[in-house]
């Protein structure tokens, strides 16, 4: 049986969160069906924009996504400190992006007075949606849901068109999150839908670079914040740079299905994460398969274990070899 959500995500442990979903029936979430030969790559749009749209309304940032033939990836960053500090209003406002809200929040958005038994009754309930505000299995409903009414709209029919349960990988530290994001930038070229990674449509990768080469960064994605520093801004604890050189290398080596010489110009930032260049090929390719809920250095798994009362993960002995520190000589 699988574990509960909330069993599965603590933010004490990390903000930074895999999640995967996956198409049942035989559904298409884009590209073209071979059987029937209809094409449902308009299909890849609805998510990205869902996707951005959803990361503006909930204290949620997307780091990297990457829209597939049958399922999609999304690297989310969780920002507790931007819900906390939502006002009653802003958490109001908010929530009624996402649906109707309630009768007193209504009353409350068109500035009609409230006594103080409703506006206690109101700031009650905004605590509980300042909880789903920034709560990745809500994130995943709402984009989920619209995009399957979507399609079963557009299929003519009913039912389920989403497995029952998202995939959740929680990325406990800087190796993890680095070896992920390029696991999702990298899968159309893994999968061969696009031969780098700038041309990978419908990717957070393809945004990035388009972006950077106006020297900037995109506003809909969490940025890149540079190596950790004190202070540290809010960011991706990487430089921008490194992280698409690092990218690049990867996709051509995967590109060119180079499995035993490795380029002797590797990116500077394999060297400050201390990760093999053959380990980190085998992570851009297995990211996914490799390891479950928890990701990170074994030290790291076993202590987030104990604080969410688990015995065991599995692949753990996959995150000894490839993301503990290497022993000291």
């Amino acid at each position: 049986m699988g574990l509960p959500r909330k069993a599965l995500i603590s933010l004490e442990a990390t903000p930074y969160y895999h999640c995967v979903s996956r198409c049942v029936r035989r559904a298409f979430l884009c590209g073209r069906d071979e059987r029937t030969g209809q094409c449902f790559e308009h299909r890849r749009q609805w998510i990205e924009d869902k996707l951005l749209e959803l990361s503006q309304i909930f204290a949620l940032d997307v780091c990297a996504y990457a829209v597939m033939g049958n399922h999609y990836h999304v690297v989310l960053h969780v920002d507790g400190a931007q819900a906390a500090g939502w006002e009653l209003r802003e958490v109001v406002e908010h929530w009624h992006q996402l649906g109707k809200g309630s009768p007193l929040s209504n009353r409350f958005a068109r500035n009609e007075s409230l006594d103080a038994a409703e506006l206690a009754r109101l700031t009650e309930l905004a605590e509980v949606w300042r909880i789903r505000l920034m709560d990745i299995s809500w994130f995943m409903r709402y984009l989920n849901e619209s995009i399957a009414r979507e399609a079963n709209r557009e299929d003519q029919c009913t039912g389920r068109f989403w497995e029952g349960r998202f995939k959740s990988q929680a990325l406990l530290d800087e190796k993890a999150l680095a070896a992920c994001l390029a696991y999702v930038d990298l899968n159309p070229v893994r999968a061969k839908m696009a031969e780098t990674p700038e041309e990978s449509a419908h990717t957070s990768i393809k945004t990035r670079i388009e972006s950077a080469k106006e020297g900037r960064q995109p506003a809909m994605l969490f940025p890149f914040a540079g190596n950790p520093r004190e202070p540290m801004p809010e960011g991706i604890p990487f430089p921008l740079q490194s992280y698409l050189e690092l990218v690049d290398w990867s996709g051509r080596m995967l590109r060119d299905g180079k499995r035993g010489v490795i380029d002797g110009k590797l990116p500077p930032i394999l060297e400050r994460l201390q990760i093999d260049p053959q380990h980190w090929l085998y992570l851009t390719k297995n990211f996914e398969s490799r390891f479950k809920s928890l990701v990170g250095a074994a030290h790291s798994v076993r202590r987030v274990c104990e604080q969410l009362g688990k015995r065991w993960v599995q692949g753990i002995r996959d995150c000894e070899r490839y993301f503990s520190p290497p022993a000291a000589s």
